[in-house]
């Protein structure tokens, strides 16, 4: 059939990816949807989805949570989208497009938008069974389906973004992966030398192995012709089940080529400025598949928003110009913050360097300063905090030292700049282009005051998401700056911030979160359930004051059960399958053998997945919710109690040996840590608390990392704070040194609940020390000098603690009431779950996830059911 061309003009957009959308919504905002007809062909099975998280995919987000399409946009604007149907033909002479389905569509403007191709090496048996590209939601269905049934080993070609997101996919999935990347460092375009290397040793950590500066040179098969290994460019080989190509992208631009449109030497439609085909001013090309005036093919989702645009304002006689885009990039690798910016590798004649690595830590920060003091451009692996400041005072002489931008806080640099330091003109969310100009407009001349406003506004903070912490301080200084007074509070609930409820539950007693929001909640809020914020905020705070005020310091009890966050509710941390993690409290690490066979036999008895985690405890995952009560018993009985990694509460105190067994302790740092441990069990605080005894200056335990850490001298103890090795490492700082075992337990003490009494909802020690006015040096004069004559207050909050912990498995299997909760079916308590499935690995077990089975259908069943989601 043919859709004939009549007074309407008429768009047709082909692809639908992530740019394509933008397109999309670029014509709605210029009203171009209600002045022509716009038909969409959409190669995928589904409209367009956010690309650049596609890996999230392994870690529990469905297609559907991917999917950047909201359909009652498509149908508000009468967007006619074929989904399933590409576009096969172009005649431009009759301006028609033919599609796969046979329908053909008359066009007045056509936008290419079709994106970009895996390249394939071409090496022998590339196409083997067992060999995969990894670019779209397809791609992975197919590799989960082959990890899950055929594979053990996987390696993956190509060590860039993508390729280090494929190989912690296949570690995802169970299989032992491997990176093969031809240049000598991962990630060659975006780090240096000193950053791959940083980068490299992080991920070797996590049990990726890694081969560079060596190439793919046949992939080696069976008699059936499945892969069974890979033979490299060093004469190696290696054994594999399965190969995943990810050694970069090429331009797709095969149907411009077919209908005669001038593409590069190296692939790419080549337009002008506008965006405009050179050959052809009805036709544009936008994203990867175009080759822009500059001569660049732009791999990156921002600039093809800004070609999108711009295609967008010149179809609608506006001016507008693509000359190029920023590559700056901030990513997330594995957990990993990667981020380059400006002149990254230090190309400009006559520049310098300021370099700050941590190798233990995987941290490497570079930058790259003109002698001048202009600042570049930088490099930033492991801790990217600062690249929001940094790359806005890009092209620019910072107002402070370089080397304060790259230290970390505690070790002597100087304050760190803010956003509201930064120029204007400085770009904030360089995946959409705003300024920060444009986010303070928001403010003043659109009275947005909430970050989602001024999204909704700007689009700012929509992609990626990096910039949304600066746009919160942004919007909060304008609003402060105008007179404005900013609201602090807790939630909607509350207009007190957690600091300030604290202080209204421990003075007032009041020890139900119902009496507090009648009494202290926000007047449309009282006589009201609350929300998901306050709820779990006050239950902390209730549970770590408990003996204090009165209350049960039972989380499950009457009220409390239903304030406590989802992991809380069954004292058991939920995993991805429905079943749940055992976790017994080992305290230092130290366990006797009839403690260990007491685990491993109840792990044999459940058929649990165990293994021994970096805070030297024994998890056991798997467990059924009806279960955990069964296994409890035993654990009680042999002397076990609940270590607690479900709550925001204390997890471990690790150890080393000490001065017991090591020739170089000088302390006995397992003695030690049990102690703490015992002490501090089952402690309520804003975030997880971990900790570490290290008994000499060899630190084996880490305790620098730690929310608080102990140190052995050979005069007593050097106590640290606001550490955090997670995915903002954060060494602690030194709050005291040299002390006796009652000054080291008395200095806790009062650190961790003045800590709990003044700290944000889930914030960590180590963003809390760099936050509280003051930081170290203000902690310091009040929990070591008494400078506001609380500590005999905090002392005697955590002797209240100490007196009145009970352990809350103990408690839960001596009564049968509390019992009735652990149930997966109400109605039909003796039902397991039947989706809790496992299957072997291993010698043990892992989660048996059903895999989500698409198939193609047609456009208006795709967009009934996306409108009904």
């Amino acid at each position: 059939m043919t859709a004939a061309l009549g007074a309407t003009p008429t768009i047709v957009l082909v692809g639908h990816g992530m740019v394509g959308q933008r397109f999309l919504e670029a014509l709605a905002e210029r009203g171009l949807t209600a002045t022509h007809r716009v038909v969409v062909l959409c190669e995928e099975p589904r409209p367009a989805y956010d690309r650049v998280a596609l890996t999230s995919y392994f870690s529990g987000k469905t297609p559907e949570d991917l999917s950047m399409t909201d359909m009652e946009f498509i149908e508000t604007h009468g967007i006619e989208l074929y989904i399933g149907d590409p576009a096969e033909s172009v005649d431009r002479e009759a301006r028609k497009v033919t599609a796969k389905s046979g329908q053909v569509f008359e066009y007045d403007v056509l936008v290419l938008a079709t994106g970009s191709y895996p390249f394939v090496p071409p090496v022998p048996n590339k196409d083997a069974e067992g060999c995969f590209v990894y670019r779209t939601i397809e791609d992975l269905l197919a590799i989960e389906e082959y990890a899950k049934t055929k594979a053990t080993t996987g390696a993956v070609v190509g060590g860039g973004l993508l390729g280090l997101e494929a190989a912690g996919a296949l570690k995802g999935l169970g299989v032992e992966a491997h990176i093969v990347e031809f240049a000598p460092r991962l990630m060659p375009v975006q780090v240096d030398d000193g950053g791959g290397a940083a980068l490299l040793r992080t991920i070797e950590d996590m049990g990726l192995s890694v081969h560079t500066g060596v190439g793919t040179q046949e992939i080696v098969t069976d008699a059936s012709g499945a892969v069974t290994g890979m033979k490299l460019s060093d004469g190696s080989e290696l054994a594999t089940d399965m190969v995943v190509f990810s050694a970069g992208v090429r331009p797709r631009d095969q149907l411009a080529r077919d209908c005669g449109l001038t593409v590069g030497e190296r692939g790419g439609i080549t337009v002008d400025e506008q965006c405009r085909t050179v050959a052809d001013p009805h036709v544009f090309a936008i994203g990867e598949c175009a080759l822009a005036s500059d001569g660049r093919v732009y791999g990156l989702v921002a600039p093809g928003y800004e070609q999108a645009e711009t295609a967008a304002a010149t179809i609608a006689s506006d001016e507008a110009a693509f000359v190029g885009a920023d590559l700056s990039t901030k990513l997330k690798l594995l957990g990993v913050d990667v981020a380059s910016f400006g002149d990254a590798h230090g190309t400009t004649e006559d520049c310098l360097d300021v370099v700050y690595a941590d190798s233990r830590a995987g941290v490497y920060k570079k930058l790259v300063i003109g002698r001048d003091g202009e600042l570049l451009g930088g490099i930033l692996v492991g801790d990217a905090e600062a690249y929001g400041t940094l790359k806005a005072f890009t092209g620019s002489v910072p107002p402070v030292s370089p080397e304060s931008l790259v230290l970390p806080a505690g070790a002597g640099a100087p304050a760190q700049l803010g956003p509201s330091a930064l120029p204007d003109e400085a770009i904030i969310c360089s995946c959409n282009n705003v300024t920060k100009g444009t986010i303070r407009g928001a403010v003043t001349d659109h009275q947005c005051t909430t970050v989602p406003e001024v999204k909704k506004c700007t689009k700012a903070g929509t992609t990626c998401g990096s910039c949304v912490k600066v746009l919160g301080q942004l919007i909060n200084a304008e609003l402060e700056a105008s007179g404005v007074e900013v609201d602090k509070g807790l939630c909607g609930c509350f207009s007190q911030t957690r600091e300030e409820l604290y202080e209204i539950v421990l003075a007032l007693r009041i020890n139900t979160y119902q009496q507090l929001l009648d009494r202290y909640g926000r007047e449309d809020a009282r006589g009201g359930d609350g929300c998901e914020v306050c709820k779990p905020a006050v239950g902390s705070i209730i549970a770590s004051l408990a003996p204090t005020i009165g209350a049960s310091g039972y989380v499950l009890e009457g009220e409390q059960a239903s304030l406590q966050d989802s992991n809380d509710h069954f004292l058991a941390n939920l995993q991805k399958n429905g079943s749940y993690s055992v976790v017994p409290r080992i305290p230092g690490g130290e366990v006797t053998p009839e403690g260990l066979i007491v685990i491993g036999e109840i792990a044999r008895d459940f058929g649990l997945y165990t293994k021994i985690t970096g805070g030297q405890r024994i998890d056991m995952f798997g467990a059924r919710v009806e279960q955990l009560p069964l296994i409890w018993t035993r654990l009680v009985d042999a002397g076990f109690e609940s270590g607690h990694a479900y709550g925001k509460s204390l997890r471990t105190v690790k150890s080393c040996v000490g001065q017991t067994w090591c020739r170089y302790g000088v302390q006995d740092s397992v003695r030690m840590a049990i102690d703490l441990e015992l002490r501090y069990r089952g402690l309520r605080s804003p975030h997880k608390l971990k900790s570490a005894v290290s008994g000499c200056q060899r630190e084996c335990a880490e305790a620098q990392s730690k929310d608080f850490g102990v140190i052995a001298t050979a005069n007593g103890w050097n106590l640290y704070v606001g550490g955090n090795g997670g995915a903002t490492p954060r060494h602690a700082d030194l709050l005291a040194q040299d002390l006796s075992d009652a000054e080291l337990i008395r200095l806790i003490d009062r650190f961790l609940m003045f800590y709990i009494r003044t700290a944000d909802r889930l914030e960590r020690t180590s963003v809390w020390l760099e936050r509280i006015p003051g930081g170290l040096d203000h902690v310091r004069d009040v929990v070591v000098e008494d400078s506001l004559g609380i500590c005999e207050e905090l002392e005697s909050l955590m002797a209240d603690h100490v007196a009145h912990y009970a352990d809350e498995w103990a408690t839960t299997i001596n009564d049968p009431e509390k019992l009735a909760r652990f149930v997966s079916f109400v109605n039909a308590p003796d039902t397991p779950d039947p989706v809790v499935g496992f299957v072997p690995e291993r010698d043990q077990m892992k989660p048996d996830l059903p895999l989500l089975s698409i198939g193609m259908r047609p456009a208006e069943e795709v967009l009934e059911g996306s409108a009904q989601r």
